[in-house]
């Protein structure tokens, strides 16, 4: 079955996906998982002998699961190209992925902790590996001049699916008894974990519905070392195209300040203001509603002004973000730094893979291998975003210094892009077609 371009079911349906896998993005590793692992283990953490402050090792598991999926990414994004096997990749980890979730019901205490550190890393691992094959659909199913209005409308539906589920575990949380739960149990945020699991699964169907089967021919022989070297080749033709290159340095930087904030954010703010997990989860409630409208504003001042000069003020502002969280010593502050993050958010993450997209030749064919090199270096900037961050924060105990850290990479980030000759032949070529 091929793909219609820009049809409104397609779309959907592929839209969906981010409805689906978002819960995990909202609950697991942002909203809930990360205050739960702060209070159910120790402060410090024995690891192969040494003390490990336990944000240290929350952003060290990160670290750890991305390294993972980087490495093998490639591979991944290799055969699926050679193989005609994007759905199947796509569902097969979105399923382990959900899988993984709801084993952490069974993560109890400090005791667990190797448990609840692998079902998180499983979990990290398939909604990464499945995002691999997700981004890749976007060229297929839009035309360039409908990438950004797509792209947001994908983040607009993950940021409201996630939210319905958020408040739902938050209502279970705040109201165990009606649903005959024991008082001061962790049991609702277990369910919650179960939830997201069963929420992952059930409406990523839609999506494979909506989606061309994969042809299952099985794997030719050689197909391994194929997709590394459809890597290599991706990485040869790239060298020469260095107009994109530099975005993608510029996008390595930011991005570790990015997706660092968003796995621990609510670390730092319970650690440091003594924020309840109450407080946390509505903070992160907070910064989802607002996402909403961040992506749609993003989309339009890009369409206004371009992707170069809406990127640029996206980052000017996560640099601000930053730097007012080294200073903040309040609540209701942290809860005004919070509506920014939230604002930039889903900005950002849109306009980067539309902005990629756009910058692809016409005439790509192996796109799952270009946007699997495009998500190591988004991957790979995770684990230095989160690894740099834990090592500060072990070596100077103070987690503030580490959010310093942060701002840095956006300032680096904005002086790459601001020199970015940031033109798109494709979306030019289709505004010609349309007007003659």
């Amino acid at each position: 079955m091929k793909i219609k371009v820009n049809d409104k079911r397609t779309i959907t349906g592929w839209a969906f996906f981010d409805w689906a896998n978002s819960a995990y993005s909202l609950v697991i590793s942002t909203a809930i998982f990360p205050i739960y692992f702060i209070a159910v283990t120790n402060d410090n953490v024995n690891v192969l002998g040494q003390s490990v402050s336990n944000s240290a090792l929350y952003s060290f598991l990160v670290s750890a699961a991305f390294v993972i999926v980087a490495l093998f990414s490639p591979l991944l994004g290799g055969i699926a190209d050679y193989g005609d096997k994007r759905r199947f990749f796509m569902r097969l980890f979105s399923t382990v992925g959900a899988i993984a979730c709801v084993f952490l019901f069974f993560f109890k205490d400090h005791f667990d902790i190797l448990l609840g550190s692998i079902a998180f890393g499983v979990a990290t691992i398939g909604h990464a590996a499945s995002i691999i094959f997700y981004d890749a659909y976007l060229p297929e199913i839009a035309t360039p001049d409908q990438y950004d209005r797509v792209s947001a409308k994908g983040f607009a539906f993950g940021y409201i699916g996630s939210v319905i589920l958020l408040l739902f575990i938050i209502f279970m949380s705040l109201n165990p008894e009606v649903f005959h739960i024991p008082l001061e149990s962790s049991l609702p945020y277990r369910i919650g974990f179960i939830l997201v699991g069963v929420w992952w699964f059930g409406f990523s169907q839609l999506t494979f519905m909506r989606l061309p089967r994969s042809k299952m021919k099985g794997f030719e022989k050689g197909i391994m070392s194929k997709g590394y070297k459809e890597i290599k080749n991706v990485w040869k033709e790239l060298k020469t195209k260095h107009n994109i290159l530099r975005f993608l340095l510029a996008f390595f930087f930011y991005s570790a300040g990015v997706q660092t904030v968003i796995y621990l954010a609510t670390v730092f703010a319970e650690k440091e203001l003594a924020f309840e997990s109450a407080e946390l989860i509505s903070i992160v409630l907070l910064l989802q509603l607002v996402a909403i409208v961040g992506a749609y504003f993003f989309a339009w001042l890009s369409k206004k002004r371009g992707n170069k000069q809406a990127l640029l003020v996206s980052i000017s502002i996560w640099f601000f973000i930053c730097l007012s969280a080294y200073f903040v010593d309040s609540k209701v502050l942290f809860y005004g730094i919070a509506a920014l993050v939230g604002m930039v958010l889903g900005g950002i993450q849109s306009l980067s893979r539309s902005t990629y997209s756009k910058l692809l030749d016409d005439d790509e064919e192996e796109l799952t291998s270009y946007f699997s090199f495009y998500d190591v270096l988004y991957y790979m900037s995770v684990v230095f975003g989160t690894f740099a961050f834990g090592i500060v924060d072990q070596l100077t105990e103070n987690i503030r210094y580490s959010v310093l850290v942060l701002a840095f990479f956006f300032v680096i980030g904005f002086l790459i892009l601001v020199k970015l000759d940031m033109t798109f032949p494709k979306e030019e070529a289709v505004s010609r077609q349309s007007t003659s």
